[in-house]
């Protein structure tokens, strides 16, 4: 039995913006956004970072971090759909479901460097403040909210794992609507945990070229309003027709960090969700790749993403324009999808242009290039979206257009 949820408005705020338009404009042109550099012990390192100065300070002063602000410039694009859903159900009856990573270690990282030259934490300073449900709270008091909130960290699959929550929670009867998505910055404390594990790149990161060298870590916020029925008087025109068919999870449990290298967990996590949606692998006609470009990501998912679809379906990661922002990437990448849904043109894949022979070979999208690829008369209907986490957490999405 199909389970879909319906999309009644969705929004995000990442390196290249947060107005649709002109977001969509970058991603099929291949446009990568303003990435800044970091000292990481002598070396520097790019990051697809949001400067602080331009997010304002949260209107719930408690809440007010890095993290919150974030959220909050999201958010307010979808402000009168989330407060019409509150009053249609009852406060009582929406769900928050986000993913996150780091929620506030870089307010914990300032406090402690006050303490070692001070001798006392600044002023209002709380511990809170790394809470894992700190970003999941400032939602339900901005909102009012009381019904159920789920905070998920599954690494890169955190957003991604919130759907899956959330589609389950509303399946269930445990709430009627649902916010739903992810937010995370790339602070100090993660780029360094990423270096310790040499898994970042020198320069910004190039997928799937046979020069990759590592990731790029980036900030972003992306939440969508769902729920299990469509309602005229929710449904915004942004929206109009979209909803999320397929979920698929795997777990490879095969290594801490790294995935598995045959790709047979990312295969697993794929073909759940078209069973799942009922439907043949030739129905999707986009994969937005988790394609962090690593070494090890790229070579099993193109393993994967070849084996389940072959070589022919237009593929392309995303990370290279926007960085890779962690707990937000699948909330972030199945808005893309949306506005690829929505406008016929597929997000453009940037690199060095220099393929990776080892690898199986993928259909990588050209700027500006109109879907589908292999046949003109058949609107692009279903995307697919992959995750693919640390510990073998795997979690895949098909998005639809009506």
């Amino acid at each position: 039995m199909r389970r879909p949820l319906y999309i009644n408005d969705f929004a995000f705020h990442c390196i290249l913006g947060g107005d649709k338009e002109s977001v969509f404009d970058k991603l099929k042109k291949g446009v990568r956004g303003c990435f800044t550099t970091y000292d990481v012990a002598g070396v520097m390192r790019p990051a697809a970072t949001i400067d602080p100065a331009t997010l304002p300070p949260v209107t719930l002063p408690e809440y007010d971090n890095r993290v919150n602000r974030l959220s909050q410039a999201a958010l307010d694009q979808m402000d009168t759909s989330v407060r019409r859903a509150v009053k249609k159900f009852g406060a009582e009856r929406i769900g928050i479901f986000i993913g996150s990573c780091d929620n506030g270690s870089e307010a914990s990282m300032n406090a402690l460097k006050c303490f070692r030259e001070t001798g006392s934490y600044p002023e209002g300073y709380v511990l809170d403040y790394q809470a894992a449900d700190f970003p999941a709270r400032y939602i339900a008091e901005r909102f009012g909210i009381t019904g159920m909130l789920s905070v998920h960290s599954t690494a890169c699959a955190s957003s991604a794992s919130a759907f899956v929550s959330a589609r389950n929670n509303i399946y269930a009867g445990n709430c009627d609507a649902a916010i739903v998505g992810g937010v995370d910055i790339a602070s100090r404390s993660v780029i360094l945990g990423f270096a310790s594990l040499e898994a970042m790149s020198d320069t910004p990161t190039n997928p799937f070229s046979a020069n990759r060298t590592g990731l790029t870590l980036g900030d972003a916020a992306a939440f969508f309003l769902v729920t299990r029925e469509r309602f005229d008087d929710l449904q915004t025109e942004k929206s109009a027709g979209l909803s999320v068919v397929g979920f698929g999870e795997s777990a490879d449990a095969d290594h801490i960090t790294a995935p598995r290298a045959d790709g047979e967990g990312a295969y697993r996590a794929m073909s759940a969700a078209l069973s799942d949606a009922g439907l043949e692998a030739p129905s999707i006609g986009y994969v937005n790749l988790h394609g962090t470009g690593t070494r090890l990501n790229d070579s099993m998912e193109a393993r994967a993403v070849n084996r389940l679809f072959g070589e022919n379906v237009p593929a392309s990661s995303t990370k290279a324009l926007t960085g890779h922002t962690l707990g937000a990437a699948g909330g972030l990448e199945a808005a893309f999808c949306c506005l690829a849904l929505q406008n016929g043109i597929l997000p453009a894949h940037l690199f060095d242009g220099v393929e990776d022979p080892a690898l199986p070979k993928l259909h990588l999208v050209k700027p500006g290039e109109v879907a589908p690829l292999l046949d003109s008369a058949k609107p692009l209907k279903y995307c697919i979206s992959n995750s693919f986490a640390f510990g073998g957490c795997n979690v895949s999405l098909i998005v639809a257009k009506e």
